[in-house]
């Protein structure tokens, strides 16, 4: 015998090379994965549907401009994600998409995340920094998921709380407050009105009412720096970020240059003309008189821009109106006035982020905006009326208008018309030949200044909201003031002030912000459940009601036979044999009622329950099952294969 020992058996030779092939493949992958950190480390694949975690043009603009460094600290508290779900699953896309901001930045921006214990320094350094703390049981311990940015000079941005409900508007969020560290200065508002907005110093000594301030402007003196604007201005101070023309009458060719030159140099416009200014019409004027002219335009500018507002009609909406006192001739005391009325649900553009919130927005006497024929500007409406809306000339509302004779003539086409809308565009000059002569100065008048240059065309998109209803200004159509031990409180019922200041905020950013939308939603509802779900739910009502009529009949008549016959006082009091068998026939009516109404409510969720029961299975049994399929045959295959060889 010899000592040697006896050659490897072919199959430990083959365990053995597959378990160095596994151990190299491994090495592989983890060497290949660290080359990729270090070679690209912003290398990402965005597989979702709407491109969830993809930032916008807009953003890379203000991400990549950025000068001075800017460090953001998250604080979310795990135990919200834990109790909550939808806060977690919330939290994980906040957390990649402020990655991805650090990563966009080149390191400009620093991401530092906490989670603050109850009654910890992190959670007193969270509320020193105005984040909203939330408790989620009885205990009272609070949880926090906010956001706060600061810059090198120590100015403070916040999102005291991510909402889910503003999920759509979270890229626009974060990039606001990333913008708003990098210029902390409060944006220059200039307002150009016919209309007393900041107060009638005239009326209020005379002791008439609307002589206040509009409410609508104290709103943006919280957030803005609020400078008046003349109606006469021949230039616009470089300083104003958005100008706001509220219905500003027979504005001259000067004033209307000034507007459009300041569009060209890049400014953001917001424009509000109006068919008839209920606002105007119910203040004296000069002569004590309301004045008979309550219309305003800007054709010039606006025709030149690709839009038309017209002055001669209003459009008329039955959804909504308001009801109003009628005339002291109509039989009725209320009526409503289509003139007036509140815009709410689809007539509100959701996906622009200063409209998106808002529940209803009131306008009154309102005209329509559209788009002139061979126009290429970007129009989106923001304020749309519904299909049960018609137009009519202006004249029927602007003097003495009979409310109950606009109803009864109303005869809605089914259209739906703009009355709000955004433009963006590269624009032209409304005075292409260069400014309108002078004015020549008056007596005692120092003569006019040198204009700055002239430009024929802005540099790059222009960004214009324009309206054809200034009322929506109007404190007595969205705000009730009520005296509280000599103070005026303000409540508002309908969204005109915050509709005000959100248009204004979105227009004092840059283009880059303005440009932003609203994204999708990484929380996907089944919406097929949800069709089935409303479906069934309008069959259940209907079938309901007709049982709830049925039920309440059955039970007048059998409390109808429990009292007896007769008329007057003179009733029975003993029950015959033939009203006993009616009374009975009348339970048995009621109980096998009852159980049809329990029946529909079963049949509600039966049809929800069997698609959730396939959508188990196609989760817990198919796609595992696919899988397998595939292995096996994948297997199938390379054994053919090795047979094949081998052969």
């Amino acid at each position: 015998m010899s000592g040697s020992l006896p050659p490897p058996r072919p199959g430990s030779r083959r365990l053995w090379s597959s378990a160095l092939g596994v151990l190299a493949a491994a090495a592989l992958a983890i060497g290949a994965t660290m080359l990729a950190e270090r070679a690209a480390p912003r290398a990402r694949l965005d597989l979702t549907e709407q491109r969830l975690y993809t930032l916008s043009e807009g953003t890379r603009q203000v991400l990549e401009g950025l000068r001075d460094p800017i460090t953001l600290r998250l604080f979310y508290s795990r135990r919200l994600g834990a109790t909550i779900p939808l806060y977690g699953a919330y939290a994980d896309r906040v957390r990649e998409m402020l990655a991805e901001y650090v990563a966009v930045s080149g390191g400009r921006i620093r991401l530092e995340v906490y989670d603050p214990e109850p009654f910890s320094e992190l959670e007193d350094r969270a509320l020193a920094y105005g984040l909203q703390g939330v408790p989620v049981d009885q205990s009272g311990e609070q949880v926090y998921f906010g956001l706060v940015g600061t810059n090198l000079v120590d100015d403070e941005r916040t999102i005291p709380f991510f909402q889910p409900e503003r999920e759509r508007f979270l890229e626009y969020d974060l990039t606001r407050l990333v913008w708003e560290l990098t210029s902390p200065e409060r944006p220059v508002v200039g307002v150009m009105s016919s209309l007393p907005l900041n107060g009638d110093p005239r009326a209020m000594m005379l002791r008439m009412g609307g002589g206040q301030p509009f409410a609508v402007m104290q709103q943006l003196r919280q957030f803005f720096t609020v400078r008046e604007v003349p109606l006469d201005a021949r230039a616009i101070e470089p300083e104003v970020r958005v100008l706001v023309v509220a219905h500003a009458q027979n504005l001259p060719e000067a004033t209307q240059y000034a507007i459009d030159q300041f569009v060209m140099r890049g400014g953001t416009l917001f424009v509000m003309v109006d068919p008839h200014s209920e606002s105007q019409a119910s203040r004296p004027g000069p002569g004590g008189q309301p004045p008979r002219d309550t219309a305003s335009s800007l054709d010039r500018l606006l025709h030149a821009w690709g839009v038309e507002a017209p002055r001669e009609r209003v459009v008329l909406d039955l959804r909504g109106a308001w009801r109003v006192r009628a005339s002291p001739q109509d039989r009725v005391q209320a009526v409503d006035y289509v003139a007036w009325y509140n815009l709410q649900g689809d007539s509100l553009n959701r996906d622009e982020v200063a409209t998106a919130r808002l529940d209803q927005v009131t306008v009154a006497s309102a005209g329509e905006v559209r788009l002139r024929e061979g126009a290429t500007v970007e129009f989106v409406p923001l304020l749309t009326s519904s299909p049960h809306s018609m137009l009519v000339e202006a004249e029927r509302v602007r003097h003495n208008p009979d409310p109950a004779r606009l109803l009864a003539d109303f005869r809605p086409d089914g259209e739906r018309r703009v009355l709000m809308a955004r433009l963006r565009a590269p624009l032209a000059s409304a005075f292409p030949d260069g400014p309108p002569p002078a004015p020549p100065a008056a007596e005692g008048q120092e003569p006019p200044g040198e204009l700055p240059a002239h430009r024929a065309r802005t540099e790059g998109p222009a960004n214009i909201v324009v309206a054809n209803d200034s009322d929506l200004l109007e404190d007595r159509f969205w705000v009730r003031a009520q005296d509280f031990f000599g103070q005026t409180i303000l409540t508002p019922f309908s969204g005109n002030g915050a509709l005000v200041v959100n248009l204004v905020d979105v227009l004092s950013g840059t283009d880059a912000l303005i440009s932003l939308r609203s994204r999708g939603e990484s929380l996907r509802p089944f919406t097929l459940v949800e069709d089935i779900r409303r479906a069934a739910d309008a069959e259940f009502r209907q079938t309901e009601r007709q049982l709830q009529q049925r039920l309440e009949e059955t039970e007048r008549r059998l409390r109808e036979l429990r009292q007896g016959a007769g008329q007057g006082a003179e009733r029975q009091t003993v029950i015959t044999s033939e009203q006993r068998a009616e009374i009975d026939a009348a339970r048995e009516e009621i109980l096998r009622t009852r159980s049809e109404l329990r029946g529909v409510q079963l049949e509600l969720r039966r049809e929800i329950e069997r698609l959730e029961t396939v959508l188990r299975l196609v989760n817990i049994v198919l796609v595992p099952a696919l899988l397998t399929l595939f292995a096996i045959g994948l297997a199938v295959v390379r054994l053919r294969r090795r047979a094949a060889a081998r052969g």
